[in-house]
């Protein structure tokens, strides 16, 4: 245990002088299997870590950005926004809660939070401002319904995960379901109590008649077809996970290609995009696995294990510090770098506890999100700083502040509730 907690202590060390966590995670990882094996052994552990990533299951990520991408391109996001506030932008804070509607669809067939995020401030931003939302109030709801990307499926953190632990993935998007349905609802409560004790932070909008309703609703059409099509033809038994996001990303570029949005320059710009995305997730991927591999050389997961077994703690209270960790280490470290670095440390206690695999992976999604939006490395933060840099950041971290604390209530209503989240995949017998 004591060789792991050095190990720790160095790479934290590196992240601290700048050191890209993936070049971090992978250099002590090396050397630590040098040390306690041999040089030999650790060349030999790094090599089957990077040719591991040219596994057949593995494609199934950059697909899924690839689709994400496509999507964007494709325009989806304000037809979804325009939807949205045709029923209920007319209230006070509509916008607001338009915003996270709109967020919660798009995130539906992207499966990233930062591009729901970016994507999202270009689309609602300016509409908020012409109402004289408050700053703050504006960002923070968009920052944080960009954080429902990753946990609405299809979720390219769920499929990392279920890849890692070797679970369903498709258990792993029926299981996101509720639990994302539950966190647009706690959202929308949030942006509609904000305005509640502050009608200033959200004015309404103008009202939409019945005939522009229903004309939102058939612009939406590609949005329910490209969803319906990847989830239903993978539930359906049609085809694997890989080959769904394979259909999506194609579908995605049809939708483009028929609203005039893909040309060969902007097909180009794409593939780039999604090529240097996928080569950052795949070294990230390769840093965590050679230090996993080290861990693993170590005896942490087994001391944990056995730490708990001697004390005979209660499983759900090792689930509930385990979240608190999480949410410490989502204030200093990215999401995916975090669950590559964590999960195999503590998925082996978890299934040593008999606790389902599936029902902690959501939680990991959740908690993951809530690092998002969290001070001072929140991403979504700085995505939304970046395309907003008139607002300063310390507004839009007390703009997302009431929504972290929503995060938190849900976070403990399934850890309360297990069957929440396992409800979707038992009924489809996943």
């Amino acid at each position: 245990m004591t060789e792991a907690l050095f190990g720790f202590l160095a790479m934290f060390a590196l992240m601290a002088l700048r050191v890209p966590i993936a070049f971090s995670m992978a250099a002590v990882g090396l050397v630590g299997i040098a040390l306690m094996r041999s040089w030999p052994a650790a060349f030999s552990s790094a090599a089957t870590e990077i040719m591991d990533v040219a596994s057949y299951t593995l494609s199934v990520v950059p697909l899924f950005v690839l689709m994400g991408n496509l999507v964007t391109r494709a325009g989806m996001s304000r037809e979804l926004y325009q939807a949205a506030y045709a029923f209920i932008g007319h209230r006070r804070g509509g916008l607001a809660m338009s915003t996270v509607v709109a967020c919660a669809g798009f995130g539906a067939i992207c499966g990233s939070s930062i591009a729901t995020a970016a994507t999202m401030a270009r689309v609602a931003m300016p509409e908020m401002r012409r109402f004289g939302y408050a700053n703050s109030f504006a960002a923070g709801t968009i920052a944080a319904g960009g954080t429902l990307g990753i946990l609405i499926p299809p979720s390219v953190i769920m499929v990392i995960y279920g890849i890692m632990t070797e679970q369903s993935i498709g258990a792993l998007f029926a299981a996101g379901v509720i639990p994302g349905a539950i966190a647009t609802l706690f959202y929308i409560g949030t942006a509609w109590n904000s305005v509640r004790r502050d009608p200033s932070l959200g004015p309404p909008g103008d009202r939409t008649s019945w005939a522009g309703r229903v004309a939102a609703l058939r612009d939406i059409w590609g949005v329910i077809a490209l969803f319906a099509i990847v989830m239903g033809g993978m539930y359906g038994g049609f085809f694997t996970p890989t080959e769904a996001a394979g259909v999506g990303a194609m579908g995605g570029f049809i939708f483009a290609w028929a609203r005039g949005r893909m040309s060969l320059p902007v097909l180009t710009e794409t593939l780039i995009e999604s090529a240097r995305m996928t080569a950052m997730l795949f070294t990230i991927l390769i840093g965590a696995s050679i230090f996993a591999n080290f861990v693993n050389f170590t005896t942490l997961p087994q001391d944990l294990q056995g730490f708990v077994s001697q004390f005979n703690i209660h499983p759900m209270l090792v689930v509930v510090v385990i979240c608190i960790i999480y949410v410490v280490l989502g204030t200093a470290m990215e999401e995916l770098s975090m669950i590559l670095l964590t999960v195999p440390i503590f998925f082996p206690l978890i299934t040593h506890l008999g606790l389902d695999p599936i029902w902690f992976g959501i939680l990991i999604v959740c908690v993951v999100e809530i690092g998002m939006i969290s001070p001072p490395v929140g991403m979504n933060i700085f995505v939304i700083s970046s395309m907003l840099p008139d607002v300063p950041t310390a507004s839009i971290w007390k703009g997302v502040t009431p929504f972290i604390v929503a995060d938190l209530f849900r976070l403990a209503l399934l850890i309360a509730f297990p069957s929440i989240t396992l409800w979707l995949p038992r009924l489809l017998n996943l």
